[in-house]
């Protein structure tokens, strides 16, 4: 069996996506390369990946499907997956090589002793265009190195630090457990990817390595503030799907600092959802905005209450548009240091 599964969603991508494919193929025979074609119609996507399918017979598999977005391709590298963990890659990313052949030791000597986790984390890297310092998004002081790890051991993270997809690793029976099914036809269901599993993990490895490339600055991302902006009813329709889930969680017999990170997380994102909708500042933005908050109030008063009162809560729901205006100039000047989007 193979240590690792790799999902690729792939959707036009033939202007980068063999960079990504290269990154991935030093892992060997220990992985698969799940390269999922979501419907390709304006390049050669397909075709480059049943090249690479072709030229590594059981490490490469293309997979062709009808357009269903990127988390419909997401679940389809899921069920095809024949690995014991998973993990997701965009096409225009990409990971470094030394760090994904020391997590693949690590990952078959976990499984060797028989002691293996719920969740492998690394570092990820803003890998902005044009920008030669990068961030590096990496937890050495939030969480104990090379160690198996709880909940009892995961320290405080920044408000700036995200656990992601981009440096996520999941045993693959753990998505399976907790009915991992993302949304067709929406972006953003990362958040999800990185949330919904939560309180279904015990055990955990975080690695000081810097594995996975984050590319962001090219004008059709997803994550680019003028896509963002245009595709804000996907990020809302994320967003309530969140809270959904934390609204429905049974927390008994759980480690309460399942609740407690999954509530920071859902935090951030609702400031994310609100920024956005401050940024585009129509009137119609501010009733969406006003609509997500009663939409928490009336799904869990209690999550609600809390949210608004958190420090997030009160600077994205500031009064009077000088409040409004104090809030955006903040964002912009986050996204200048940080290079996020």
């Amino acid at each position: 069996m193979k240590i690792l599964s790799v999902a690729v969603p792939c959707y036009n991508s033939s202007a980068y996506m063999e960079k990504c494919i290269k990154s991935l193929l030093p892992g060997g025979e220990d992985i698969e390369i799940l390269l999922v074609d979501d419907g390709s119609q304006k390049d050669n996507t397909l075709e480059i990946a049943r090249r690479y399918e072709a030229e590594y017979p059981g490490v490469v598999r293309a997979i062709h499907q009808e357009n269903k977005g990127h988390g419909g391709a997401v679940n389809t590298g899921l069920s095809e997956a024949e690995g014991l963990y998973f993990k997701v890659v965009d096409s225009d990313d990409w990971v470094e090589e030394r760090a994904l052949i020391k997590i693949i030791r690590r990952l078959k000597l976990l499984e060797e002793r028989e002691t293996p986790v719920d969740m492998f984390l690394a570092n990820f890297i803003y890998d902005r265009e044009g920008v030669f310092h990068k961030n590096v998004m990496q937890f050495r002081h939030a969480f104990p190195q090379n160690r198996i790890i709880s909940w009892d051991d995961m320290g405080h993270m920044r408000q700036t630090q995200y656990i992601l997809m981009h440096n996520i690793i999941y045993r693959t029976d753990v998505l399976r457990k907790c009915g991992m099914k993302l949304p067709e036809h929406t972006f953003y269901v990362d958040n999800i990817f990185a949330f919904q599993p939560l309180p279904h993990c015990e055990k955990f490895y975080y690695m000081d390595v810097n594995l996975y490339h984050y590319t962001i600055g090219r004008d059709d991302q997803s994550v680019n503030e003028k896509v963002m902006l245009g595709r804000i009813d996907q990020q809302i329709r994320v967003n309530r799907i969140m809270i959904d889930l934390f609204a429905s969680q049974n927390w008994s017999g759980l480690d309460k600092n399942v609740r407690k990170y999954m509530f920071i997380y859902l935090n951030k994102i609702m400031t994310v959802t609100s920024v956005m909708l401050l940024v585009g500042g129509t009137a119609e933005d501010y009733e969406k905005k006003g609509e997500l908050w009663s939409y928490a109030k009336r799904r869990d008063y209690k999550l609600y209450y809390r949210l608004r009162m958190s420090l997030l809560g009160v600077l994205t729901n500031l009064p009077t548009n000088l409040g409004k205006k104090t809030t955006v100039r903040g964002y912009k000047l986050i996204r200048h240091i940080i290079h996020f989007n």
